[in-house]
């Protein structure tokens, strides 16, 4: 019987991971590309993140009351816990961080944020971690909420430095995959 996560991995691998020169966020040049929303917005995709990461994030014990992440690589993600959560009457709301502040009514950076108190202890996700700059914005832009952030995750570390990053920064990076992962399928 295959486990949710050796089917996420085998869907990440077929709808996410491409072997092709880019540039990615931070301007460097890599040979391979994984672009986590292919798999985290497939109906399937995002059954099995949300559960993997619910679990994760319950397995902590941090009594964690929120999820939410930088958008667009987040916001399918903070979704589908938000909705597995609820069917496991044990809910975690979700929040959208955004980019930029709304340019008209309340200026807002974070979008569900009244599902949330200040001090809530939250968790910060992400689709992909390559050096780790977004999620940590992410949680800066969450933290100047004055949200406790409790838990930093992410689909898929690329393990390019950004659990470094993150650690120098007093948090700890928890990937559900890394990249050896999705590279130990192409062989």
């Amino acid at each position: 019987m295959v486990t949710y996560r050796e089917e996420l991995l085998r869907l990440l691998h077929s709808l996410s991971y491409e072997e092709r020169e880019v540039t990615l966020t931070s301007g460097k040049k890599s040979n391979f590309y994984v672009d986590g929303k292919q798999t985290t917005c497939h109906a399937r995709g995002a059954f099995l993140t949300g559960h993997l990461f619910y679990e994760r994030i319950r397995a902590a014990n941090a009594a964690v009351k929120g999820v939410g992440g930088l958008t667009m690589g987040a916001d399918p993600i903070v979704s589908a816990i938000s909705v597995i959560s609820s069917i496991k009457d044990d809910p975690l709301h979700a929040f959208l961080i955004r980019k930029e502040p709304k340019g008209h009514g309340k200026n807002l950076w974070l979008e569900g944020d009244k599902n949330l108190k200040a001090g809530d202890p939250v968790a910060i996700v992400e689709d992909v971690v390559t050096s780790g700059g977004s999620l940590l914005k992410a949680i800066e832009r969450a933290q100047a909420h004055d949200l406790k952030v409790v838990q930093a995750l992410t689909l898929v570390d690329r393990c390019e430095g950004g659990a470094e990053f993150l650690q120098d920064h007093g948090f700890k990076l928890e990937a559900l995959f890394t990249i050896k992962d999705l590279k130990g399928l192409a062989t």
